[in-house]
């Protein structure tokens, strides 16, 4: 079959992504297949209230697989991926995953943000010893370890990310801290580590607001913590509520400094409401900064290139796409060690002894440490010009 170029046109491009929309499974390598071929299984959030991150992983896994298949590195396998809808809802979810784990040709699995779908999906994931890579950030994603010895996170860690929040509050002499965050898995265990590690840091939390996901009227919660009059304020939410409760902060008089968690990185340009964002910090990979970024490892090379890629298929860089492609990765790698595209157990063990310098920065896996992107990936963003820049 002769392989459409990487570079194609943006309306191609979001043609291909509505066709795959309207479809419940797509598989990216068309022809006879062979039992050396490796096959990922994605349930991505493609419908729901993730939409915007779901996207932005089944194009990123796509891209990712294109360019595995056209590298000739395979020893002459060729990847196949199949995605399907979970719709943000976990039974779906976990009804997918159970098929997946039933097909002996897949060899793991990606799932999408939904913590909430990877945790209802725990003890099938187990009992059908599916590798599973999870893109959710919530910590009960990987923890504990015992019992998630199937499951790897590769996603901003709330507990990295609530650390380096601080670390950088704290070097600036801010002292009082206000929290905003959803009420779903991510969000609850965001604002709760806050608060834990806060202490540490002599950082008092004085106000903690919390909203539904998909809510629009923020006006409440965040009033609420603009009256607390914090000298910080810290954002657990998806994009386009931490956009608004930016906006709904700067609507009740609050001028003080606003800080993103990392799973708030939406689109590289900050346009339409997104524009609340302006002034405000986010802990990132540099990966949303690649502009600023000198090229002087191969690493830093291929994150570039990454990025360049990417927008070029599709117009745009949307934040978490470089986890999905770093996730095709490291099961391509962990297949390669196992010897077998079939055989899950020696999968999981390749997987677990991960280390890499993936395009969203350090990646290490062990056996007491199913989270995968190290602290040392993270820098600090601010919101400049339309779009995230690097610090300094």
């Amino acid at each position: 079959m002769r392989r459409a170029s990487p570079l194609v046109s943006r309306p191609v491009a979001l043609a291909a992504t509505l066709i795959l929309l309207l479809t419940t499974g797509c598989s990216q390598v068309t022809g006879s297949e062979s039992p050396d071929d490796i096959t990922i299984a994605a349930s991505l959030e493609l419908q729901g209230s993730g939409t915007d991150l779901g996207v932005a992983y089944q194009r990123a896994l796509q891209l990712k697989v294109d360019q595995l298949n056209a590298s000739g590195s395979l020893d002459g396998r060729q990847i196949r991926l199949e995605i399907r809808d979970n719709r943000s809802d976990a039974a779906a979810a976990t009804a997918q995953i159970a098929e997946f784990g039933d097909d002996p040709r897949i060899s793991a699995i990606v799932t999408g943000f939904c913590s909430e779908c990877l945790l209802a999906a725990v003890k099938t994931i187990t009992d059908k010893k599916l590798p599973t890579v999870a893109l959710a950030p919530a910590s009960q994603v990987n923890n504990p370890v015992a019992d998630r010895r199937y499951i790897f996170k590769l996603a901003p860690d709330v507990s990295n990310n609530a650390v380096a929040l601080l670390a950088e509050l704290s070097r600036l002499g801010v002292k009082t801290v206000g929290l905003l965050g959803g009420t779903d898995t991510y969000g609850r265990n965001g604002r709760e580590v806050m608060t834990a590690e806060a202490k540490r840091f002599n950082i008092q939390v004085v106000a903690d607001s919390s909203f539904a996901t998909g809510e629009s009227d923020l006006a409440a919660p965040t009033r609420a913590v603009a009256t607390a009059k914090p000298e910080a304020v810290v954002i657990w939410a998806l994009p386009g509520q931490a956009n608004l409760a930016s906006g709904g902060l700067k609507a009740a008089g609050y001028n003080g400094r606003v800080y993103y968690d990392g799973n708030a990185a939406g689109q590289l340009f900050l346009t339409g409401a997104a524009n609340a964002a302006d002034g405000a910090n986010l802990v990132f990979t540099q990966t949303l900064a690649m502009d600023d970024v000198v090229a002087t490892t191969p690493a830093k090379a291929a994150r570039k290139q990454w990025f360049q890629d990417y927008t070029a298929r599709y117009g745009t860089y949307q934040a978490p796409a470089s986890f999905a492609a770093d996730a095709v990765q490291i099961i391509v790698d962990a297949v390669q060690v196992a010897g077998s595209p079939t055989d899950r157990v020696a999968i999981r063990a390749a997987l677990e002894r991960t280390q890499t310098d993936g395009l969203s920065g350090l990646i290490r896996l062990t056996p007491d440490n199913h989270s995968g992107l190290t602290p040392q990936a993270l820098v600090m963003l601010v919101a400049r010009g339309g779009r995230w820049r690097l610090v300094g």
